[in-house]
């Protein structure tokens, strides 16, 4: 198990291979389609973000309620290719990581690649278990979009696999080709 802490930067991530085990620490943003949306129209007016992303990670989450005593609910990974046309943006300004599940576009990769990213996966369906990695949360902008605000959470030891690693490597593609050139070997 790989052991990263935030803030990243390109050298931090040369190494990792898609299909590596990684536990993060440090601080990481959530954000979904809606929050990515707002952050492309500030760019676009040539306004600030309301965060730095400059090797920061985003974790693509809408967490439920806390219940009494902890800092956030169940805090299970979205569906990425959401935020396909935002990422590329937030990459070239210097976003190192990108949590969630499912596949990236052809022009996020190459802005992985680009900037010297990864974007990791979390394990769907362990929203409980990711949770209990979080240790504090705290909502930085767009309340108003409730779940899908923007959070600043600490977490420790949080659990993800590379997916897409620095040099573009998909696990999603060798994964699917190495289990069926194993399968024609049976």
């Amino acid at each position: 198990m790989i052991k990263l802490k935030t803030p990243f930067k390109a050298e931090d991530l040369k190494d990792l291979k898609a299909g590596d085990n990684v536990l993060i620490s440090g601080y990481i943003y959530t954000g979904r389609d809606a929050a990515h949306k707002r952050l492309v129209d500030l760019l676009d007016q040539g306004k600030e973000l309301p965060i730095d992303v400059d090797g920061a990670v985003i974790y693509y989450v809408g967490p439920t309620p806390a219940k009494e005593g902890r800092p956030i609910g169940s805090a299970g990974p979205t569906t990425a290719y959401r935020m396909d046309p935002y990422a590329p943006r937030l990459l070239d300004l210097g976003l190192k990581g990108m949590i969630g599940k499912g596949k990236r576009s052809k022009e996020v990769k190459e802005a992985i690649v680009r900037n010297g990213a990864v974007y990791f996966a979390a394990i769907g369906g362990a929203a409980a278990l990711i949770a209990k990695s979080v240790k504090e949360a705290e909502v930085i902008a767009y309340e108003d979009l409730g779940p899908e605000a923007i959070r600043r959470l600490y977490v420790e030891d949080f659990p993800c696999t590379v997916e897409v690693d620095s040099k573009g490597v998909d696990l999603y593609e060798t994964g699917r080709k190495e289990y069926l050139d194993w399968l024609n070997e049976k």
